[in-house]
């Protein structure tokens, strides 16, 4: 069921619009933005509600003119307009499933090539075209953290800021381990394999001055940025890795060219996903954390996709499958996200 208050939406927009007229306000720029981004969602909400309402009213027009006529002249435009109708119900209805802490937030997206060599980091490098491709098309922005690629081919692992309302709620959704099935492009016997990918993804958590990290429980190496795709290749030992011992959790960042920006960036991500998993693990502080959240879990994939020998996309947690592989790896995941999230809300309710 769609619960939809406008009236508190109204509300809130007034509020935000005050806050914009407010003396200081652009004294922190950051915060103004995220109020500005805010404002705008929640202008497109209403917008979307005024846009259904109108159509509706289209169609009562329209039905009594069907009614006076007893005609069937406008029975294919009722439908179309229906159908319209109905896709931008279901889109309120999963909007409102996204109603976590940090559901709205940016999101930090990895993707860990598994055990197998070139063949696993070929399925690492179709998995993020995947991603790129659907975050593209929902105009999600997404910049590139930290990238390893491999030097025969494919990409052990990347790390990506991915920006964007409700960022965060939607990419939660993919995390966990992801396996491909297929003819090998290297085997030259033409042999079925089978690869694995993890999908690692946290909420970015703009308050994270609010937690204290023991400096004690911090490796931090450098080592030299690669870039993306061989691109601004530093000299210099500018990338930075932070591990933080006591749970095993480490984050890379080698976007920019300063050793001091990428350290900065690399502290907020190890804080954000420390928190992200006290919060996971019903802690009271970061410090009662403890255990290996770095290891990756292979008989526990979330989605299969076989190419050989039929073609299947299978996602384990809902049962929801298509044949149509192609369309899901050029970005069309849609289903598989929404399924996941109306799952995921019967056992929250069930809770």
């Amino acid at each position: 069921m769609i619960h939809f208050d406008l009236p508190k939406l109204k509300e809130d927009i007034k509020a935000l619009e005050e806050k914009t007229m407010e003396e200081g306000f652009w004294d922190d720029s950051n915060k103004a933005q995220n109020l500005f981004d805010d404002l705008k969602v929640k202008k497109e909400k209403a917008e979307k509600f005024y846009k259904i309402q109108e159509e509706l009213e289209e169609v009562e027009v329209l039905l009594e003119m069907v009614k006076e006529e007893d005609t069937t002249a406008y029975d294919k435009e009722i439908e179309n307009t229906l159908k319209k109708i109905e896709k931008v119900l279901e889109d309120f209805k999963i909007e409102t499933m996204l109603s976590g802490e940090y559901d709205k937030n940016n999101a930090i997206f990895s993707i860990n090539s598994g055990a197998g060599g070139t063949e696993a980091q070929d399925w690492t490098e179709m998995l993020l075209r995947m991603y790129t491709r659907w975050m593209d098309d929902h105009g999600f922005s997404h910049e590139i953290t930290d990238y390893n690629r491999d030097t025969e081919g494919g990409i052990k692992s990347v790390t990506m800021l991915v920006k964007g309302y409700n960022a965060y709620g939607y990419l939660k959704s993919e995390k966990g381990v992801h396996r491909l099935v297929r003819i090998s492009p290297f085997d030259t016997n033409k042999k079925r394999h089978t690869s694995f990918a993890s999908v690692d993804v946290y909420p970015v958590i703009e308050d994270t001055d609010k937690i204290e990290i023991d400096p004690h429980d911090l490796r931090i190496d450098t080592y030299r940025a690669s870039g993306a795709g061989g691109q601004h290749v530093n000299t210099t030992d500018s990338a930075v890795r932070i591990t933080h011992i006591p749970t095993g959790v480490t984050v890379q960042c080698q976007s920019e060219r300063s050793q001091i920006s990428n350290r900065e960036t690399a502290m907020s991500m190890l804080k954000a996903r420390l928190i992200a998993i006290k919060e996971e693990e019903n802690r009271e502080k970061i410090e009662d954390i403890q255990g290996k959240y770095n290891k990756i879990a292979w008989g526990s994939q979330i989605r299969s996709y076989v190419f050989n020998p039929y073609t299947l996309v299978k996602d384990h947690r809902t049962n929801y499958e298509v044949g149509n592989i192609e369309r899901v790896m050029d970005g069309d995941i849609d289903d598989f996200i929404n399924e996941y999230l109306k799952l995921n809300a019967i056992k929250q309710k069930d809770k």
